[in-house]
């Protein structure tokens, strides 16, 4: 594979592909269904070209940072943060670009792993007699662009599952009271994972309990909102819920079962909301054509913020990336069931799901813990 291809890279090579991944970053939450992507352009060891792919239908980065470069170009190195594309879309490929600016090598960091893509880039490249080394921070670039990979390599979005809870586990009170577990510090932190994601995605259960607006709240936030989803099998959103009423936030999407009732839907629908049907059993919805569904609408990434029958489903079909828990100093103790996931079928704690890479953080008195399920 492409991607496997290493060569030794020096420090100075490093440096200037963290320069182009810092780029890069740059576009986060604004590139999708594009990956984010910096490139610089270096002559005699100076940079004399930068740029990012600031918006999905923008240029670029390859191409930011050719046009700043211009005639400098010739003969020049070209870090690139992932492969650069062969393929028309809403821009032209920027493989042509590289070749018709006389570049002499090209670095890269990762592959692209879109059918589109997938190495055609690099060897587009090479057949044009451009030097191209590909794993410089691979590692670091593929984490990048996490989303986009998984989306790409498994046929499904990158899922998140986000959860706050006490300290002696529970979500909420017998009474369903849950405002606030968390902290201030905590919720701004989530409003900044939000707005990482494609879409927010919650239980029906969670809009009844809670009745969330599922929008990006931060200051000056100038990104696009995600789009908002309900599993609602019964179709029992209430027309008046805060989420159907603000504005200020993505398109609803309310996914159902053929055993909602078409009175329902069509109200819902006449109000211009979007209703869904998808298979399921006793009016839950198939998870794995719920992915399916998701992968269609070109959401590379899906943030679940609960409830636990949800989260209890994707664990179990074992479509969880990520998962970020938060934890608060607080002890209400209880008799209902009231943990954010229900059973796994696990006997002995040999059995348990282990998170990998592990991110520990605090915010004011909460802990946040984050970390995969599996290796991306």
């Amino acid at each position: 594979m492409h991607y496997l291809d290493r060569v030794p890279m020096t420090t100075s090579d490093q440096s200037f592909m963290r320069n182009a991944l810092a780029l890069a970053a740059r576009g986060r939450g604004r590139t999708s269904p594009n990956p984010m992507v910096g490139a610089v352009i270096v002559k005699s060891g100076r940079i004399v070209g930068r740029g990012y792919h600031v918006l999905a239908e923008a240029d670029h980065g390859e191409i930011v940072a050719l046009t700043e470069a211009g005639e400098q170009a010739q003969g020049a190195t070209l870090f690139c943060t992932l492969e650069p594309c062969c393929h028309y879309g809403k821009t032209g490929p920027c493989t042509r670009a590289v070749i018709e600016a006389g570049v002499k090598r090209v670095i890269i960091a990762t592959v692209d792993t879109s059918t589109k893509v997938g190495g055609k880039g690099i060897d587009e490249l090479r057949e044009a007699g451009i030097e191209v080394e590909v794993g410089c921070l691979g590692a670091e670039a593929r984490a990048l662009n996490e989303h986009f990979h998984v989306y790409h390599e498994t046929g499904r979005p990158f899922v998140t599952l986000k959860w706050a809870m006490t300290l002696d586990g529970r979500t909420g009170t017998d009474s369903n009271h849950s405002r606030w577990i968390s902290s201030e510090g905590s919720r701004k932190y989530v409003h900044q994972l939000r707005a990482d994601h494609d879409a927010i995605m919650v239980g029906i259960g969670t809009v009844l309990a809670d009745n969330p607006m599922l929008n990006v709240r931060l200051k000056d936030y100038p990104g696009p909102q995600p789009k908002r989803i309900v599993m609602d099998g019964k179709l029992s959103i209430p027309r008046r819920c805060r989420m159907l009423r603000v504005k200020e936030g993505g398109e609803v999407i309310i996914v159902t079962t053929a055993q909602a009732g078409a009175e329902r839907r069509a109200a819902l629908e006449a109000e211009g909301h979007r209703v869904v049907v998808l298979p399921g059993k006793r009016r839950l919805i198939d998870v794995e054509e719920l992915m399916s569904f998701l992968y269609d609408e070109e959401l590379l990434s899906v943030f679940c913020e609960g409830g636990r029958q949800i989260h209890t489903a994707l664990l179990r079909s074992g479509m969880v990336d990520k998962v970020v828990g938060f934890v608060s100093p607080k002890i209400v103790g209880g008799e209902a069931l009231r943990s954010p996931v229900e059973d796994l079928g696990m006997a002995t704690m040999d059995q348990a799901l282990a998170l990998k890479r592990v991110r520990w953080q605090t915010f004011e008195e909460d802990a946040c813990i984050e970390g995969y399920l599996r290796d991306i």
